[in-house]
This record gives C-alpha cells, structure tokens and sequence, in this order.
C-alpha cells in the first residue's frame, strides 16, 4: 500500500456499512465485496472507505431480496442488464406478495368468524339491483370454479359485490342500513346468488349474518340459508390500486352506446375514439360508423378496441341514462361507471386493433 489512503478494519467499516463482520467474510469468499488489502501474517481484512457505496448498495440488494447471482449483475454488469434483474425481480415480490395476501386473508377471515357474528342489514331492492348488475361479470371456467362465483366482503361500513371473468371485472359498493361485527368475505355461486337477489327483490329489508355456523339472509318474513365454498377470489384490491389515473373521460346516453355496440354483436372487435363532443362507434376497418354525441373531458388520441360480446352486457349491467368511459390508455383496462351511480364499476380489457385499422 503506498500510506496515502487510510484503511478501515473489518469492524470499523462493518459499522459504516451496516454488514457484520461475518456477512463481509461472507461476502469475501462471494468474490462480491473484496477487501482492498489481506494482512499476510494475520488474515485481517481491511477495506477502504471508497469501497462504502458498493457495500451500501450491496445491503440495500440483500435487504431487497435479490439473489446473490442477480446482485453481482446489478453491481458488475451492464445498466440494461441491471435494469432487466430488478424489474424481474420486482415482480417476482408482487406476486410473492399477492400470494400472501390471499392465504393471509383466510387465515383472518376465519379468525373473525370463528367465535363471532357479522350483521348486516341491506335494503332488498338495492341488493336485488347490486346482484343484477354484478353476476355478469361471474365466469363458467371449469378449470377456475372461482370465477364462477361472486364476492361478498363486509367490512369498513360497507357491503362489496364483486365478479370477475378475467376480461372485466364488476364491483357494487353498498352502504347498510346498519353493519355489526368483525370483516368477513363469502364466496356463493352466481348461479345461486341470482336466485337469491330474485328473493331479496320482494323483500323490504335483508338481514345477512355470517357466524361459526354459516352464512344466513332473513327477511321479517322468512330467512335462507347462503350456501357458500371455501376458495380464493382474485386479488382484485391490488388491481385496481395498480390502475393508472384516467387521462380521457368521456359520458355518453347509455342506452344509444349500448344499441351501437349491439349493433355490431356479431363482429369479433369493435373500435371506439371520441372528440369534439362526438363518440364514434365503428368497426375495426372504420366501416359501420355510428356517431353519438358526447361530452368529452380530453379528446381520445387514438382509437380502442373493445369485444362487443364484453362491453355490451357491462352497459347493459349499468343503471341511469348515462355512463362514464374512463381511459388511461388504449391497451389498459378501461372503467365503466354509472354516471349517475358512481358505486357501480365495471373494468374492461380492450382489445388489440389490425395495425391496418
């Protein structure tokens, strides 16, 4: 060493770094984190202080989660590669994370069921209305029954309805009467559940209790018996905290859009752009345009795709005169609102347009 450049001890920059001792040894013998200079007769590692950013971006890895392999890529290789690493990386984390969630979640449910009683009481018109609009949305996919069911959550003062078939998504928030008891989720056949709203329709009120025995609705008339199935429901919540701020919103005469894109039912894709206070419905090569007028915040830059099979029974679904299209981007997912009923949502994938439309 030429005596210019002060050295740390191993201990000395274990507290600058925050690694122990026997993680920088570790480390060493990695060939990750090399001490500048080896006392021959002792064995004692000595670092020098320029070596701290390393050690320090190092940690943060380590603490992140990463591999080792990965780490030296990110430390050693190109910016791109690194890049590619932590992106990866990233989302291996969110669905470890998701996954959690959803075994976390039935843990907890079980917990404030096991020895309590959740009440809720519903107006049984607007239940009957919530299940109308959200059983759509439920799938028939033998290879995931899940999907064939919908979610009743109960928690936070609310009564949540929601359906999912991977192409859109259906969500019913309801305000109760009076909600009493721990959070619960109960998962019930859409097939079952439309049954049930047709019930709740002629009903003045419905009282749903879920305890240790089950899952009970009563009327002051009669009560039922929920029958519910013990399974995973999508994390939906992750999703739509991932949605992107809309940047174009547009609202349109529900009824008008609806018969335009059943007007083109038996097409595979339908396209929609919107501006100048005008939604254009059309095919994907522009024929069989429909125009509507419209009132639009920000004018579409460029058309989306959409399955009329998908959008049309999600505006059949919606409730009021007008609905409310908000888009963050032609290949994300779009919202459906109520204009008029902001606690009715349905999310929609569009789909890809011919690159010749």
């Amino acid at each position: 060493m030429d005596g210019t450049t002060k050295l740390l001890s191993i201990s000395a920059f274990a507290r600058r770094v925050g690694l122990s001792p026997s993680a920088l040894r570790f480390y060493d013998d990695c060939r990750v984190l090399r001490p500048v200079w080896v006392d021959g007769a002792t064995g004692y590692r000595f670092y020098s202080p320029a070596q701290e950013s390393r050690a320090a971006l190092l940690r943060s890895l380590r603490e992140a989660g990463l591999p080792l392999a990965e780490v030296t890529v990110v430390l050693d290789g190109a910016e791109r590669e690194g890049r590619e690493v932590l992106e990866r990386h990233l989302d291996r984390m969110r669905d470890q994370t998701q996954t959690a969630e959803a075994a976390i979640a039935v843990v907890l449910r079980s917990f404030s069921t096991a020895g309590s009683m959740t009440e809720a009481r519903i107006g049984g018109v607007e239940l009957a209305s919530a299940i109308r609009q959200v059983v759509p949305a439920a799938a028939s996919d033998a290879e995931l029954p899940v999907l064939g069911c919908v979610l009743i959550e109960m928690d936070d003062g609310e009564v949540r309805l929601v359906a999912t078939d991977r192409y859109r998504l259906s969500m019913r928030v309801l305000r109760p009467a009076a909600l009493d008891g721990g959070p619960c989720r109960l998962l019930v056949h859409a097939a079952d559940l439309i049954e049930f709203g047709q019930w709740a329709g002629r009903v003045h009120e419905v009282t749903i209790q879920v305890g240790p025995n089950g899952a009970r609705a009563r009327s002051t008339a009669e009560s039922r018996v929920l029958v519910t199935i013990d399974d995973l429901f999508p994390a939906y919540r992750e999703m739509l905290s991932a949605l992107a701020p809309p940047e174009y919103r547009v609202i349109v005469d529900r009824l008008a859009l609806r018969e335009a894109v059943n007007s083109h039912a038996d097409a595979a894709r339908i396209a929609l752009s919107f501006a100048d206070d005008e939604l254009v419905v059309s095919l994907a090569d522009h024929s069989d345009a429909v125009t509507l007028p419209a009132v639009c915040h920000e004018d579409l830059p460029q058309r989306i795709g959409f399955d009329p099979a998908v959008l049309g029974p999600a505006l059949e679904a919606s409730v009021g005169p007008d609905v409310l299209l908000e888009v963050s981007a032609a290949d994300r997912p779009v919202v459906v609102r109520s204009a008029d009923q902001g606690s009715f949502s349905t999310l929609i994938m569009p789909v890809a347009l011919d690159t010749s439309s």
